[in-house]
């Protein structure tokens, strides 16, 4: 199956009324920890212009703490900083095969990793292919 690249999105309703935030919640994290072990293309796929997609990879982190601020209304999430990126990494790996099954450049491959990096707030700094 090779989906248009970046028109996915997944989007869990019914909680819109629940005390804890999405990703916080066992039974959505739950869900989303089993589509991923299914199903692991979402950067391939995802929409990068919504946060759907950080939503999906905040439920399938092992440890989320929720911290406050003091003078801060809104309480914050902390990550072990080494998970995301090697859960995003391990990724990369799903989603290029993807890309190479829908046809698409080196180029093209490049162009959607530095989105992807980006969108997460990653550094790359890799030159394009020639």
């Amino acid at each position: 199956m090779a989906g248009r690249l970046g028109g996915f999105a997944f989007i869990v309703e019914g909680y819109d009324h629940a005390p804890r935030e999405i990703y916080a919640i066992p039974e959505v994290r739950k869900l989303y920890t089993a589509f991923h072990r299914a199903w692991p293309y979402w950067l391939h796929l995802c929409d990068l212009n919504q946060d759907s997609l950080k939503t999906m990879v905040l439920c399938c982190q092992p440890s989320l703490a929720a911290v406050s601020r003091q003078g801060r209304p809104l309480v914050g999430v902390e990550l072990d900083p080494g998970e995301l990126p090697c859960f995003v990494a391990d990724d990369f790996g799903p989603m290029n095969r993807m890309c190479e099954r829908a046809g698409l450049s080196e180029r093209a491959i490049y162009d959607r990793t530095k989105e992807v990096m980006e969108f997460f707030g990653f550094p790359f700094d890799e030159p394009p292919p020639r």
